[in-house]
C-alpha cells in the first residue's frame, strides 16, 4: 500500500509502497524483487493495518470528493483529511491495539491519503456523484 496513483507508477514518477511482512526474510525478498529507483519499498510488521488503512483511506476520500464536488475550499478539504485520519487512527488503535503507531507516517498512511483526496479514483467518483447526480456504482464503471 502505498501513495502510488498508478498513472503516474506507469510513467516512472518516483512513490513508495509500504509491504506488511511478519517474517524478516520474506519481507527483505520482496523488496528486493519490487524496488527501482522509481519505487521505494518499506517492509513494515503491521500487515493488517496496512491493509486497513488502504481501505479506510477510501472512505476519506469519498468525504474529501464530496468536498470538492459541493465546491469547499481547500481548508475545508484538509479538516476532512485531518479528521479522517483522526478516525483511521482511532480504528486501529481499537482493533490493532499492538500496532506501531509509526506506520501511520508511513506511504500506507499519510502519504496514501493525501494523494487519493487529492487525485484518487473514489475522490473523484464522489466529485462526479455531486455533480452529476449519477449513483456511485454507475460511475464506477
Amino acid at each position: 500500500m502505498g501513495a502510488n496513483i498508478a498513472c503516474e507508477v506507469a510513467e516512472g514518477t518516483f512513490c513508495e509502497a509500504t509491504v506488511g511482512s511478519r517474517n524478516y526474510e520474506h519481507g527483505q525478498l520482496v523488496k528486493s524483487l519490487m524496488q527501482t529507483n522509481e519505487l521505494r519499498i518499506i517492509i513494515k510488521p503491521d500487515k493488517e493495518v496496512i491493509e486497513v488503512l488502504g481501505a479506510l483511506e477510501n472512505i476519506v476520500a469519498f468525504a474529501a470528493g464530496f468536498s470538492d464536488g459541493l465546491g469547499y475550499g481547500n481548508n475545508t478539504k484538509a479538516a476532512v483529511i485531518r479528521l479522517g485520519l483522526k478516525e483511521m487512527v482511532k480504528f486501529c488503535e481499537e482493533f490493532f491495539p499492538a500496532h506501531h503507531t509509526e506506520i501511520f507516517l508511513k506511504s500506507c498512511g499519510v502519504a496514501d491519503l493525501v494523494a487519493t483526496c487529492y487525485s484518487g479514483h473514489d475522490r473523484k467518483a464522489a466529485v462526479a456523484f455531486v455533480k452529476t447526480g449519477k449513483d456511485i456504482k454507475t460511475l464506477e464503471k
